[in-house]
């Protein structure tokens, strides 16, 4: 698996915002795992306090770094399996607030990975940026919800596994039918194929989610694995989840 290179280095994406490209990290897929790229999204708040989307593996030159930007205040899970390195990057922002998403405590605990988490994510903005941020649970699934994030000031989605868009050529060979067969290569990416069959029979709920969404209309689309959208967001939208009918 290609890696986005550099990696834990901060990427400029508009005022007050970057990304961060990950390592790789290993996702169970039945018998066997699955590389995947991982990448985290930085908001600097109005009060230069930085909001630090499914943090990547703790790394020290990134850390100086996103000091320079201002204090790191809020590590946030946006689901249940985007959550293995809050630990670490709370050790060494002691002060920071961890956000836990819809059943990440449970998740964490039957991994036998500590995390102390200290305030839930609710259905909308959280206080500390409420008016900049955006947040809605997305519901309809009979196994994980996604808290999604919309950065107002510029325009951009954040998403974590609600699509993935792997760009084939960065993929080992022995994966590309897998991911093909899923539905998450680029230039189609989705939702993965087994998490959309979790909404069958409360797809109503999610298609109600979808259009909140698309109501935002988002410039741009940071996702967490594969390629982001820089342009055509709401367009975007509306392709990754015609599987809803929006």
């Amino acid at each position: 698996m290609d890696l986005y290179e550099p990696i834990n280095t901060l990427k400029p994406v508009d005022d007050d915002l970057w990304i961060v490209d990950g390592p790789i990290v290993r996702m169970s897929i039945g018998p066997g795992s699955m590389p995947f790229p991982t990448r985290m999204t930085v908001v600097r708040l109005e009060n230069g306090e930085l909001f630090v989307h499914s943090p990547t593996e703790f790394d020290e030159g990134l850390s100086q770094k996103l000091d320079e930007l201002g204090d790191v205040a809020h590590l946030v899970s946006p689901n249940k399996i985007h959550y293995a390195h809050i630990a670490d990057w709370k050790d060494h922002y002691p002060e920071a607030t961890a956000w836990a998403s819809p059943g990440v405590r449970k998740r964490a605990a039957s991994q036998n990975i500590e995390v102390a988490f200290d305030r839930d994510l609710g259905d909308g903005p959280e206080e500390p940026w409420v008016g900049q941020i955006d947040q809605m649970r997305f519901r309809g699934s009979r196994v994980m919800d996604e808290i999604v994030f919309f950065h107002r000031t510029t325009r951009t989605l954040i998403l974590a596994d609600l699509i993935e868009n792997f760009e084939l050529h960065r993929v080992p060979a022995g994966y590309r039918c897998l991911m093909k067969l899923a539905g998450i290569a680029d230039p189609d990416g989705r939702a993965p194929l087994d998490y959309r069959l979790t909404f069958v029979g409360n797809k109503d709920e999610a298609r109600r989610c979808a259009r909140e969404m698309i109501g935002w209309q988002p410039e741009r689309i940071v996702i967490a694995h594969g390629q982001w959208y820089e342009t055509d967001g709401v367009a975007e939208l509306r392709r990754a989840f015609r599987w809803l009918g929006v």
